[in-house]
């Protein structure tokens, strides 16, 4: 298998686990770094052996020679560098969301097009283990056709101690944790014809939105919740980072739930068991489920940049995940369902 050679650009708080992921996955080394602040730069290649450590963005994608172009940085430049990389003819990979807008998501689609380059996503959460075992049991069809699903992200964990500038965003939830979410219903459920959003602001402390609630209606003619939080209250059941799923089906339920607990319900009866993730010595425990997701998530991206494979979360098919983000605030600014 071909070592695949990178070039990261931000050094920030997911970067050190995004560049452990790439060399789990066995083929990909960052081979250069490039942060606005120099300093973080420094630190994290020194920490985790990253030979060079660039001044600008521009010079290190004039000088390196590498196989891709892995953007790590606040959203509010994930337009600029990823036009940058696909000048250079360089394919991308970009953390989610793609963009602070659709117009902008659309506009890092277009330049990698017209560029000619691949342009994938970073989009783990469906790549998280119980996540893609309940897939598996969806697609068994045990349960019948799918009627209505309920998906829970809501936790009371201090998320602004970690990322304190998520405190400043306008657009919070939806774009944060929203994103993977929306992704991961797509995943489970296909594509949506329409939804309604509300959203409220807890913390008084910060400028975006903290708790939504968004209804889609699937294509398929399910109604799937999904219930994002960040409020910091607390509750029984709190074990971020972990996504709860209660689905509906003709001839039974099946449930993701805590500690990764899977539940299936027919007319056998409830069939229970655990699926954990894969701890690495890299992740922070309190983390696994997504650090473990970043690596098979990772795998997808590098068999599809080497042409062993298509990748899941392209910037095409993103692009129908940021459409959800977007149609979202407009629902809830005008309180009103969207058609999609």
């Amino acid at each position: 298998m071909r070592t695949l050679r990178f070039a990261a650009i931000g050094a920030g708080f997911w970067a050190r686990f995004q560049i452990a992921g790439w060399r789990e996955t066995g083929g990909a080394e960052c081979v250069a770094i490039y942060n606005r602040t120099q300093a973080k730069a420094k630190l994290l290649a020194s920490e985790i052996g990253i030979p060079k450590v660039y001044e600008t963005a521009e010079e290190m994608l004039s000088h390196e020679q590498v196989d891709f172009v892995d953007v790590i940085t606040g959203v509010e430049t994930h337009r600029l560098y990823v036009e940058m990389a696909a000048s250079k003819k360089f394919p991308v990979v970009c953390q989610k969301p793609l963009g602070t807008s659709l117009a902008d998501a659309e506009a890092a689609v277009e330049a990698c097009q017209r560029a000619g380059v691949p342009l994938l996503v970073n989009e783990n959460w469906r790549w998280q283990t119980p996540i893609r075992r309940l897939h598996a049991e969806l697609a068994k069809g045990d349960i019948g056709k799918p009627f209505r699903a309920r998906m829970d992200m809501v936790s009371g964990f201090p998320v602004f101690d970690n990322q304190p500038f998520l405190r400043t965003l306008e657009q919070f939830i939806l774009t944060d944790i929203g994103s993977h979410v929306l992704d991961t219903a797509r995943f489970l459920f296909g594509e949506a014809d329409s939804l309604y959003c509300q959203t409220q602001r807890i913390h008084t402390d910060i400028a975006g939105e903290d708790v939504a609630t968004v209804v889609l209606r699937m294509r398929s003619g399910a109604t799937a919740i999904v219930n994002m939080g960040y409020a910091g209250n607390y509750l029984e059941h709190d074990r971020f980072p972990e996504t709860y799923v209660f689905i509906e089906g003709s001839r039974g339920s099946l449930e993701l739930g805590p500690d990764f607990w899977i539940r299936k319900t027919t007319s056998t009866g409830t069939h229970s068991y655990r699926w954990p993730p894969r701890h690495y010595p890299w992740a922070d425990p309190a983390y696994d489920v997504v650090h473990a997701s970043i690596v098979d998530c990772q795998a997808n991206l590098a068999a599809a940049l080497r042409g062993d494979s298509l990748a899941e979360t392209t910037g095409s098919d993103n692009l129908n995940t940021v459409r959800l983000v977007f149609a979202a605030y407009e629902s809830a600014r005008s309180g009103n369902a969207v058609r999609l």
